[in-house]
């Protein structure tokens, strides 16, 4: 008790400052309500939602939307039998298409079939101006056509193109949102309810873990309005994620210390102001460190990951705050009972048992130098499965279950393979028209090229490649416009599957030692030294190489996966690197907490072990299942991406952060804080003879487990 402080003091503040927090936890939601409501307003999953920001591709699609009529929705409409088309297929087939043009104005009226070679199919290129940019009204004319192009007397009718390839993504995206969090809910639930064996107490960070979640997507809502930050589905569904997995990886580790205190203080109050003076700085770092490793895709180039930076941060930062001001009151206000059955009492000592954690920790202590070595060939191994990853992910491979777009796509790659299908989009200067469709023409690998709308200083021009969308033939045909026309802009689909490939390639060069740099920066700071920091970062750069390699032996081989998102390398770096590091904070601040109250090095490292472990484990169990859900999500860039996250995660807690971080402290002593003070104090191994120190007592082995 400090000097002049009453008892009556401390009871009063232990009841008013709870209840305090309680009550300004209903106001900020009060606040941030209506604007969390809007997110969905702002959330787009446009191409140039996307697409980097600087590119070719990017530019021909910003002036197009700017063209008389504005943006322009492409569609194909597919008419097929195996058996060939019938002369009354060819009459419906027309028939349709008449139909749609007396509902909806289409560019160049009643569009005229081209018919394949084999007589199988027959393709109708379709274009309306009619929705402009309204996301709504072009997955409104999809609909439209889509109702009248019906299948009929054995004839299949598919509608691909840009505009329905784009709605079908957006009805991906737009299911995401309900199903994401339902599932993340249901699982963190399954998982509070097997860790805490309480009835009551695995609901209250899941409620936490929701108010959180309804926070970020106000602050979401407020960033894109101050700064025009991207918000689609992709990022908002990644930030979701981290309020759950990361928020409730932050509850454990407060809960954990709360009911140890609790043993100690006879009043809730006390032993949660214990708990976060205790936990709260490992935790405020370790959030910190995730944050900063996120905000560096500020410096990516690609809009999608971008946006994601600064949401990811939301996401984790929210969960935080939550977690260490909402949680607490609730806690101190429910009191004791809400651990029931399993009540920790006042003056109690948990029982005493050999922890899985101790085990482990004995077989590092045993023989540090081979498990290491071992540990490192393991993960070295699984890296080299990388190289079996498959290729860029296609357009029409990029659905786990394929819509009707990506038929009609597939279906004109067979019917049409000396031609493309999809048009490449040139945008040139007004006054360089002709002379620009003269070079296009010319160009190699051109099939047709045809002026379109001229507006706004610009001439738009449709080009049809020889080759098949997406085809190394196409390709060359991509980059030899580039070369030729200088000053004009190349765009359309293949185009900007070019650009994601060529900007992921440049961010990734930019971003992963701009990860790397501020994290090991962050993690000097915080832990005062060289050596380990550099083991961390070097043990989560493993983890991610070993993770992706696992990829490579599952996605296509397995799962059936026919490409590999241009984008995986570099997020489930950023996220595993940041999500790693996070851990091994928890870890290395409890060792160099030991190492300060003057435990010998291999005592302070297995002591961490044992009293972190239990947590660390649960946390890890948390965040891999959250990431998972995305495995059951309908695109495979989401699959991919939480697949080698969740793998990841789970490498980093059982193998990394137990075996190997741990075998690495040991075999180091105290060089591991150099050139820290604590790498200069003297070392105990030296007064202790060739057998070394002794284990410590076994009562040490039962602190920690959530």
């Amino acid at each position: 008790m400090r000097a002049g402080e009453t008892t009556t003091t401390r009871t009063g503040r232990a009841r008013a400052v709870p209840w305090a927090m309680l009550g300004l936890w209903i106001a900020v939601i009060a606040l941030v309500g209506p604007f969390a409501a809007k997110l969905g307003s702002v959330q787009h999953d446009k191409v140039t939602d996307y697409l980097p920001a600087s590119a070719d591709s990017t530019q021909a699609a910003k002036i197009e939307d700017k063209l008389p009529g504005g943006e322009t929705t492409e569609m194909v409409l597919v008419y097929h039998r195996e058996g060939g088309l019938t002369p009354a297929d060819r009459k419906t087939a027309a028939g349709q298409v008449a139909e749609i043009s007396r509902q909806h104005k289409l560019i160049g009226g009643i569009p005229k079939g081209i018919p394949s070679k084999d007589g199988t199919t027959l393709m109708y290129p379709v274009a309306s101006n009619e929705p402009g940019a309204d996301e709504v009204k072009q997955d409104k004319l999809v609909t439209d056509v889509r109702e009248v192009a019906q299948d009929e007397g054995g004839l299949n009718v598919d509608v691909g193109g840009t505009g329905a390839l784009g709605t079908d993504s957006g009805a991906v995206y737009d299911s995401l949102g309900g199903p994401l969090l339902y599932t993340t809910v249901a699982v963190v639930a399954v998982l509070l309810i097997l860790i805490y064996r309480s009835p009551v107490l695995w609901l209250v960070p899941l409620v936490v873990a929701g108010i959180a979640d309804f926070m970020s997507m106000g602050v979401a809502y407020g960033l894109n309005q101050a700064f025009g930050t991207t918000v689609s589905g992709q990022s908002s569904g990644v930030m979701t994620i981290l309020v759950f997995g990361a928020g409730t990886d932050y509850a454990l580790l407060l809960v954990s210390r709360y009911r140890e205190e609790l043993r100690r203080f006879e009043r809730p109050y006390e032993a949660m102001v214990a708990a976060l003076r205790g936990c709260g700085p490992a935790v405020l770092a370790s959030s910190g460190t995730v944050a900063v490793g996120l905000l560096c895709l500020l410096a990516a180039d690609l809009n999608s990951s971008k946006g994601m930076g600064p949401l990811g941060a939301v996401g984790v930062l929210c969960g935080l705050i939550a977690m260490m001001t909402l949680l607490p009151a609730i806690l101190i206000v429910l009191g004791r009972r809400v651990f029931w059955p399993l009540v920790p009492a006042f003056g109690s000592t948990p029982k005493g048992r050999r922890s899985l954690f101790s085990v482990m920790g004995s077989s590092a202590r045993r023989r540090p130098l081979t498990v290491l070595a071992s540990g490192a060939v393991l993960l070295g191994a699984l890296a080299l499965g990388s190289f079996n990853l498959p290729g860029p992910l296609k357009q029409e491979d990029s659905f786990v279950k394929k819509p009707e777009s990506v038929v009609a796509m597939e279906t004109l790659a067979k019917a049409y393979p000396d031609s493309g299908s999809r048009p490449i989009d040139v945008i040139t200067p007004q006054g360089r028209a002709d002379e620009t469709l003269a070079t296009v023409r010319g160009t190699p690998g051109v099939g047709s090229a045809e002026k379109g709308r001229t507006g706004d200083g610009w001439t738009e021009i449709s080009v049809f490649a020889k080759s098949a969308p997406q085809s190394a033939g196409e390709s060359a045909t991509i980059k030899s416009l580039r070369d030729k026309l200088k000053g004009s802009y190349v765009g359309g689909d293949s185009a900007q599957q070019i650009d994601l490939e060529a900007t992921n390639a440049r961010d990734t060069k930019i971003v992963v030692p701009l990860v790397l740099v501020s994290v090991m920066l962050i993690l000097i700071v915080l832990l005062r030294s060289l050596v380990a920091p550099l083991l961390l970062v070097v043990a989560v750069v493993a983890v991610w190489g070993a993770s992706l390699g696992i990829g490579g032996l599952v996605f296509e081989p397995l799962l059936g996966l026919k490409g590999t998102d241009p984008g995986l390398g570099l997020l489930s770096f950023v996220f595993l690197v940041a999500l790693g590091v996070d851990y091994g904070i928890f870890l290395m601040h409890r060792m160099r907490e030991e190492s300060l109250a003057g435990a010998e090095p291999t005592t302070a490292a297995l002591t961490a072990l044992r009293t972190t472990g239990g947590v660390i484990a649960s946390a890890g169990l948390v965040l891999a299942a959250t990431f998972a859900v995305l495995t059951n999500m309908g695109l495979v860039q989401l699959v991919q991406l939480g697949f080698v996250i969740a793998v990841g995660v789970l490498l980093d807690t059982f193998l990394v952060r137990t075996y190997l971080v741990t075998s690495a402290s040991v075999a180091l002593r105290r060089k591991l804080w150099w050139p820290g003070a604590l790498s200069r104090e003297p070392d105990p191994a030296e007064r202790t003879g060739p057998a070394g120190p002794t284990e410590p007592p076994r009562q040490s082995e039962t602190v920690g487990a959530p």
